[in-house]
């Protein structure tokens, strides 16, 4: 392969066996239940990274089912986003996720920064409730509840929130060990077509783990609970901080 090709054909690893194909990356049908809850502002500070400015001691726990994904596939996801603020932008800082398709694992690290981790997340609808659970091998490290499409949603303001940016802080090292690129990530959903959105009581759980330490951010009162269902485009990033440059 001459070198000419490398450079034209270096999207990602493996070289001439990605594991995802270049986007956009368009979900049909993707499916939220988020949970909202007041957490430890001290133990958020601990994992919050400057510049961003925490705005409440809050975060959302998200299990989101991808059922039709162009290039990822079909697979189930959970984490944690905290309200955050940069330059004065509202927005959330993704702190945790953990999925189980290995496509998508490589492609949000890679691209974005996603902080991505192999687990097996569910959810589901158990008779009048819907159901999100995490395990970590044999081991529940999230528990989620819901009831079931229980009051119709403001469309308006969970589109909103929907539209809001997202950061991330992107790391990879170099051959030595070393941050290589350290950078904050900004990224939005675009294309939205918000189908469904439903509110009503919830509930949940976080049990500590020694590698799925979700239960790092104690859940202290659950203050909302909504499902959503939307077809949207994960848009590509911008570098808005770059932590190894000279003066940063």
């Amino acid at each position: 392969m001459k070198i000419a090709d490398v450079r034209r054909t270096a999207y990602s690893m493996p070289l001439t066996n990605p594991s995802f194909p270049p986007g956009p990356y368009r979900f049909i049908d993707r499916e939220y239940m988020i949970i909202t809850y007041r957490t430890d502002p001290e133990a958020l500070a601990k994992v919050v990274p400057e510049p961003l400015e925490i705005t409440e001691p809050v975060v959302k726990y998200e299990f989101i089912r991808m059922p039709d994904s162009t290039g990822f596939g079909d697979y189930t996801e959970t984490g944690q986003v905290i309200p955050v603020r940069f330059n004065g932008q509202e927005g959330g800082y993704v702190h945790s996720m953990y999925l189980d398709d290995e496509s998508p694992i490589a492609g949000g690290r890679e691209l974005w920064g996603f902080p991505k981790k192999y687990a097996q997340p569910k959810l589901k609808v158990e008779t009048d409730t819907l159901v999100g659970t995490l395990h970590y091998g044999s081991v529940l490290c999230a528990s989620a509840t819901m009831g079931y499409k229980w009051v119709a949603g403001d469309k308006e303001k969970i589109l909103a929130s929907l539209l809001t940016p997202s950061f991330l802080l992107k790391i990879i090292p170099d051959v030595d060990a070393t941050p290589r690129i350290c950078e904050l990530v900004r990224y939005y959903l675009v294309d939205v077509t918000l189908k469904e959105c439903w509110v009503g009581p919830g509930a949940l759980g976080l049990f500590p783990h020694a590698l799925c330490n979700v239960a790092a951010l104690p859940v202290l009162e659950v203050l909302s609970a909504v499902h959503i269902k939307a077809d949207l485009t994960l848009g590509l990033g911008e570098v808005v901080y770059d932590y190894l440059k000279e003066g940063a």
